[in-house]
């Protein structure tokens, strides 16, 4: 597996665990080792791996956690570091994401997400090509 595949399929374990609301999953895939920082729309940013990791719990054990895809992807890499552009389709809703990635113990681990309000267009989903902007 290339080095953008292994980005891509870290970068999608990441999505997976989201939709499927799997609190170990999302765990296992944060970084340990390095600084790590997380912002969910309209949160504040969260920069320890114990208070990032407390966030997702309560995103994904909460009452209505979102029903969420990776869409128009796009990797960006070079080295022991990489991150992945992105929109979230939720319900008729995207956000923009940008998910940073490093080579730790010799595995790609998160170790930063942002999402947040776009002004972006998805006009066909199964299109990876960057949507178009208003």
């Amino acid at each position: 597996m290339s080095d953008i595949d292994a980005v891509l399929f870290a970068n999608e374990v990441f999505y997976r665990a989201f939709a499927d609301c799997d609190v170990a999953a999302m765990d296992g895939l944060w970084a340990v080792a390095a600084p790590v920082c997380c912002i969910h729309p309209g949160w504040e940013a969260i920069y320890r791996r114990e208070d990032v990791m407390a966030s997702w719990r309560a995103i994904l054990t909460g009452n209505a956690p979102p029903d969420i895809r990776c869409i128009a992807h796009r990797v960006h890499y070079y080295g022991d570091a990489a991150f992945v552009v992105c929109y979230e389709a939720i319900g008729d809703e995207y956000l923009i994401a940008t998910n940073f990635f490093i080579r730790e113990e010799g595995r790609w681990k998160m170790a930063h997400h942002q999402a947040g309000p776009t002004r972006a267009v998805i006009e066909d989903e199964t299109d990876d090509s960057a949507p178009s902007i208003n």
